[in-house]
């Protein structure tokens, strides 16, 4: 099977265990965690660190790597690029669910931050110049694209703030 092909392969069957994972998964953890109490999640299949819990928390963002991954490989990437994303990714993923096992550590939460905002950045710099060199029937896809870019970056600012409310001395009560 040609490199493009697992690329393709990969790329589909990350996309469809994210899609189950993400919003099927979801409903139902977010169903048990709504309407039962701890005690009684935890006589589930969803208890809290169980497996299913577990397969539910990092399914997407792993889901994410490999699709990306596949991706990439479909897209004849560089064997470099290929495994440089995977690295990083795995390795953002690693400080996340390290993080939930750490507790609250506001540095990490800064760097990850800044990050985010100079990706941001360095992507809508990119955008432009790709949206440039475009002739006027291919601009709609990367139009959608910056639209995606920015409502990520919109749902990632919020989130974040909504997660740290918990430490804020004067969000309390």
């Amino acid at each position: 099977m040609t490199k493009q092909k697992v690329g393709l392969v990969l790329f589909w069957i990350a996309a469809i265990w994210t899609f189950l994972w993400g919003v099927l998964g979801s409903v139902f953890v977010g169903s048990a965690f709504r309407n039962l109490t701890m005690d009684e999640v935890n006589q589930t299949m969803w208890a809290f660190m169980g497996s299913w819990h577990l397969l539910w928390a990092f399914g997407v963002p792993l889901g994410a790597l490999v699709a990306g991954i596949g991706i990439l490989l479909y897209s004849s990437a560089k064997g470099s690029t290929v495994w440089k994303y995977g690295i990083g990714i795995a390795l953002a993923v690693s400080i996340g669910m390290a993080s939930g096992f750490l507790g609250h550590i506001p540095a990490l939460f800064g760097i990850g931050g800044t990050l985010i905002l100079l990706f941001f950045m360095g992507i809508l710099w990119l955008w432009a110049k790709e949206r440039m060199a475009l002739k006027d029937s291919s601009t709609t896809a990367v139009d959608l694209k910056l639209v995606g870019y920015v409502f990520m970056l919109i749902a990632a600012w919020f989130i974040c703030g909504i997660a740290g409310q918990p430490f804020m001395k004067a969000l309390e009560g």
